[in-house]
């Protein structure tokens, strides 16, 4: 067995088309025998990610710091610390930060996420 393991902090964040800060944890690109990706998203206080949807990808975000306001298609709801919401693939999403920390989310996405798999639906 061959042992896949990083280290937090020597993974570089870059910005998301959704506009969320991305640490990507496991992702095929970086290990090929991977099958899907994990990330750790943050949106800052007062921010938002613009709404989107991913046509392939299946997502489960999971609330690891912090309070947002989920949009999931028609619905609004708030999610906080603890919190688990399935996105299922083509469904129109965004979660904007309403708390008085950063908003951390461990992002897990089959087939992994791409920048080619996201459309944007706002500016």
């Amino acid at each position: 067995m061959k042992i896949i393991k990083t280290e937090y902090d020597k993974i570089k964040p870059y910005i998301t088309k959704d506009g969320s800060i991305i640490r990507e944890l496991m992702h095929p690109n970086i290990y090929e025998w991977v099958k899907q990706s994990l990330a750790e998203a943050i949106v800052p206080v007062g921010s938002k990610t613009l709404l989107h949807r991913h046509h392939k990808s299946e997502e489960i975000y999971y609330i690891l710091e912090g309070k947002g306001l989920m949009t999931l298609g028609d619905e609004k709801f708030e999610v906080k610390e603890g919190d688990t919401i399935l996105i299922p693939p083509k469904t129109d999403h965004k979660i904007e930060n309403i708390g008085s920390v950063p908003l951390k989310i461990l992002c897990c996405s089959y087939p992994p996420y791409s920048h080619e798999d996201t459309e944007i639906l706002e500016e």
